[in-house]
């Protein structure tokens, strides 16, 4: 772990191993710990993995305002600066799908490729979710990381690992970094760059939990594999796919990166 600063705030950065880059993004509203499982394989595979805590969550600084996700296509593109890194594999899960999504609409040269995992699609954002986060009482926000963590509960996923990627959030000052969070999620920012991300051409995989209870695999895979031109490949699990299943998770982006140009 370490402490990578931008311009304009201080991002909490896993970059473990060497070899071709892979940067690993979480969502909503976890951390780099979504990625405990999987960093472990593709480091021993020789890749370079990059997992930041998004600016504003986890142990990130927060920004002034809310850190919605073009902001963080933008500090995300700093850190590669900062870490030397021209261009990267991005693995995104959750809302951190539409940041990787911008930056590859923004500037493609920055990806050699885009997984996208249980991700966004246009304005589909699965907001019915977190419209009860974006309303929550601040004078109530040492409440919010155990119910998040009731929430999350799955067959899949251990308790050890929602306690890990949601130990941050735990007391007050955690639970008004959530809050804020979720009121910085704006569909919009992908929705309107739909073209420009179908354009990019950036050699893309989708993956997703046979059972997300969230996104629905009709609805938001199956048209965001077929607006970047890439196969959806399904995996027995739930929304967390990379907490509940991370070798099979890390066996596929494994598969993917081998057919990726040098």
């Amino acid at each position: 772990m370490g402490r990578v600063r931008l311009s304009e705030l201080t991002l909490e950065v896993r970059d473990e191993g060497s070899g071709p880059p892979a940067v690993l993004l979480h969502g909503f509203p976890t951390t780099h710990r979504l990625w405990d499982g999987v960093i472990p394989v593709l480091r021993d595979a020789g890749l370079r993995c990059i997992a930041p805590d998004l600016a504003g969550y986890g142990l990130s600084d927060s920004p002034g305002g809310e850190p919605g996700m073009e902001r963080q296509a933008g500090w995300l593109a700093e850190l590669l600066d900062a870490l030397g890194v021209h261009a990267a594999l991005l693995v995104a899960h959750d809302v951190g799908s539409a940041a990787a999504q911008i930056l590859v609409a923004t500037d493609p040269s920055r990806a050699r490729g885009l997984i996208v995992s249980d991700g966004v699609y246009a304005d589909q954002w699965a907001m019915d979710q977190v419209g009860s986060i974006q309303t929550w009482d601040p004078d109530k926000a040492d409440r919010l990381a155990p119910v998040l963590a009731r929430r999350m509960r799955s067959p899949g996923l251990s308790g050890d690992a929602i306690r890990r990627m949601l130990e941050p959030y735990q007391g007050a000052e955690g639970g008004l970094r959530l809050i804020r969070a979720a009121r910085a999620l704006e569909p919009r920012e992908t929705a309107s760059r739909l073209p420009a991300l179908r354009a990019a051409g950036v050699p893309s995989l989708v993956l997703w939990g046979e059972s997300d209870r969230y996104l629905p695999i009709d609805t938001i895979a199956r048209p965001l594999a077929q607006l970047l031109r890439a196969e959806l490949r399904l995996l027995p699990g739930g929304h967390f796919l990379p907490a509940e299943t991370p070798q099979a998770f890390a066996d596929e982006v494994l598969r993917f990166i081998r057919t990726l140009p040098p």
